[in-house]
């Protein structure tokens, strides 16, 4: 099974589903990830491009696509090319699964990606598909304004276990990411939500999903 993971920015595919793309690498899975911004700072950038290419290497992700695109400025990019380069990633790997940011993110970046994969991810374009789920993002999904329209409510819960660790290890590798603790970008925050979805389900671990679109056949 093929597996593609939108992250709009370098660690946003660890913080929101490392413990899921560890889990379906060892079922055997292949997983790709499509980065799809840099920042301005060609030396960070490419500093941030290496991190992110060894947490994948770690996970055991197949194949990284870096579409290059500007970041914190999604929303003023041409359309047309954005989608396309989005819609190139899909039908090289034409997945049977696909995550992608919850819409609701303070983040704008986030919001297009997701408009821009879900245009891609129209049912004609790729029959094979048969399920989408948006994740969340520390320091993302949960400090933009609480209104309804922007409310995570995950449905969807990934027991993470036996893969937690793995997670923390990848994330860890993002050094120029990393935070201290109490902001949630920091080993201690990435753990306690890992363990407040999971104890909502009654599992010590888990990632939590919002499912987009799911078909039976």
């Amino acid at each position: 099974m093929k597996v593609l993971v939108f992250a709009p920015h370098n660690d946003d595919e660890v913080l929101g589903v490392g413990g899921t793309i560890a889990k379906y690498v060892k079922e055997g899975h292949d997983v790709y990830v499509c980065e799809v911004t840099d920042g301005p700072n060609r030396e960070r950038a490419e500093k941030v491009r290496k991190e992110a290419l060894e947490a994948h290497e770690f996970l055991g992700i197949k194949k990284t696509f870096f579409l290059e695109l500007p970041m914190i400025a999604l929303r003023h990019h041409d359309t047309a090319e954005f989608n396309g380069k989005v819609h190139d990633v899909v039908q090289k790997v034409n997945p049977e699964i696909v995550f992608v940011p919850h819409k609701g993110d303070m983040n704008f970046d986030h919001r297009e990606v997701t408009y821009s994969a879900m245009v891609a991810l129209r049912p004609f374009n790729v029959p094979q598909l048969k399920e989408i789920y948006a994740y969340e993002t520390l320091s993302e999904t949960e400090w933009n304004m609480p209104t309804v329209d922007n409310a995570f409510i995950p449905n969807v819960y990934f027991d993470i276990s036996n893969t937690i660790e793995d997670k923390l290890k990848a994330m860890e590798l993002y050094t120029m990411q990393m935070k201290q603790y109490p902001h949630p970008r920091s080993i201690e925050g990435i753990r306690a939500l890992s363990m407040y979805r999971g104890s909502t389900v009654c599992l010590k671990h888990a990632e939590a999903f919002m499912l987009i679109r799911s078909v039976r056949k």
